[in-house]
């Protein structure tokens, strides 16, 4: 699934304590750097200096917007930064993140990846309070509640704070020089934890851990408050954080996430493989070989080669130095931006019958191109394999879904959903197969699929569970 016609989520944090200090930008960078396929509107960090909070933010990729922490020395004990896509908010630069406060708590620095669901809500009562936001992020609201707070301290404002929100949320946060890191009680979104000598580490995934080479890698859990001062660690959990079940976005495994990475204590790439697996059962299309959609397709389209028996093969190739394909107004400059992506390898796929595996398909747009392309290529039957179900609902926990209206699944019966891609079939995982890729399929959301969200949602459809 190609950026132009993707599901953005919401962001990727980094979190950095250390007993010593060190060059600690030049690490968030680094951090940042591996996450960057989790946000490429925006990139920041904010990191504690001389008694005070310093703060860098700007719009673009972490090595446009952050380059100059490679060249320059800052020396620090903690600090974190944020790679963002915005779902809530546009992507001008007030929305970029860290964002850094001074209040009657003390200085406050705040990384969020998620979405509070409960947010409009919650700002239009702060406004008619005399509330007065710079921004257009949910993120900026969970700032106000804590200044606004009538506790005493940071941490029992922190508290009240978060007994008051609802939603999808993983946030790293600075109260002056000490560091805190926060995930919601049903586990929307990943966070993790390490250490390394004299340091301990947070991030959305464990890819960016593993870069740092950190030990002792966990999940924080569900619901549980981690506070890190130096390296001294202390947990406790959400006074609300017991509920029925867990929630885990089965789109992290999907599409989100780096193959490297675990996430939800599974790797990313045996669980992409094995719905390719499963979308190989009881397919019985007549095809000569199998194609990914790099990258997101990959893993799946070896796990469905393996399971089919039908081979591998490498028919489209991915300029990693193109960018984000373009939103254009005009079909035509959309199926540049495509071209300019994605290349056909003709000698593999002339006069093929090709399988080619995706991740999802949201409005079609892409799709129809890749398809497009490869009978430009030479492919003589385009047959396209979705390792997801179809996506027929709104996310109100951190992925930028588009109306349901503009779904194809929605819009189409799966005869016209293959007219419109201009393929030869089209095929998606089921649901009930989906929940055969995971242990403890209860755990995980899958709204967008089937419809039953997790916790009442306002303004959601009827269907919740």
């Amino acid at each position: 699934m190609e950026d132009g016609d993707s599901l953005r989520h919401h962001c990727g944090v980094v979190g950095i304590s250390s007993r010593d200090e060190f060059n600690l930008p030049e690490q968030l960078f680094y951090g940042l750097f591996s996450l960057q396929h989790r946000g490429q509107e925006s990139a920041g960090l904010a990191y504690y200096r001389n008694r005070k909070i310093v703060s860098y933010r700007d719009v673009g990729m972490v090595s446009q917007a952050l380059s100059h922490y490679l060249t320059e020395r800052h020396p620090s004990r903690v600090g974190i930064g944020h790679v963002r896509y915005s779902t809530h908010g546009t992507d001008k630069l007030e929305n970029a993140q860290p964002i850094v406060v001074s209040c009657s708590k003390g200085e406050i620095a705040l990384a969020h990846n998620g979405n509070i669901s409960n947010s409009d809500e919650l700002t239009r009562r702060l406004i008619a309070e005399g509330s007065i936001f710079q921004s257009t992020t949910d993120t900026e609201l969970l700032l106000h509640l804590i200044a606004r707070s009538s506790q005493p301290t940071f941490h029992d404002a922190l508290l009240e704070c978060l007994g008051r929100i609802e939603g999808a949320y993983c946030f790293l946060m600075m109260h002056e020089d000490t560091l805190v890191a926060v995930r919601d009680p049903y586990g929307f979104r990943p966070l993790v934890m390490g250490t390394r000598e004299g340091q301990v580490l947070f991030a959305s995934e464990t890819c960016a851990l593993e870069m740092f080479q950190a030990r002792d890698v966990r999940e924080v859990a569900p619901g549980e408050i981690v506070t890190v001062e130096g390296t001294s660690v202390y947990s406790e959990m959400l006074p609300h954080a017991p509920v029925p079940r867990r929630a885990h976005c089965i789109f992290e495994l999907i599409y989100f996430a780096r193959p490297d990475s675990e996430v939800f204590s599974n790797s990313v790439h045996m669980v992409r493989k094995r719905m390719g697996e499963m979308l190989a059962r009881g397919d019985t299309v007549k095809a000569d070989i199998v194609i990914a959609v790099p990258d997101s397709g990959n893993s799946a389209a070896l796990g469905y080669s393996n399971a089919s028996g039908i081979p591998l093969e490498q028919g489209l190739t991915r300029n990693h130095y193109s960018g984000r394909t373009f939103i254009q107004p005009t079909a035509a400059s959309r199926e540049f931006g495509v071209r300019m992506k994605l290349h056909p390898v003709r000698e593999a796929i002339q006069g093929k019958r090709v399988v080619v595996v995706d991740d999802s398909l949201v409005r079609g747009t892409t799709s129809r191109q890749i398809v497009k392309l490869l009978r430009d290529g030479g492919a003589r039957e385009v047959h396209l394999r979705l390792s997801s179900p179809p996506i027929r609902h709104p996310c109100f926990f951190g992925i930028d879904i588009p109306t349901p209206k503009e779904l194809i699944a929605n819009r189409l019966d799966m005869e016209g959903i293959v007219r419109e891609l201009g393929a030869d079939s089209v095929r998606y995982l089921p649901l009930e197969a989906l929940r055969e890729c995971v242990p403890d399929p209860q755990e995980y959301c899958n709204a967008c699929f089937s419809g039953i969200y997790p916790i009442a949602v306002r303004d959601a459809p009827v269907h919740r569970k």
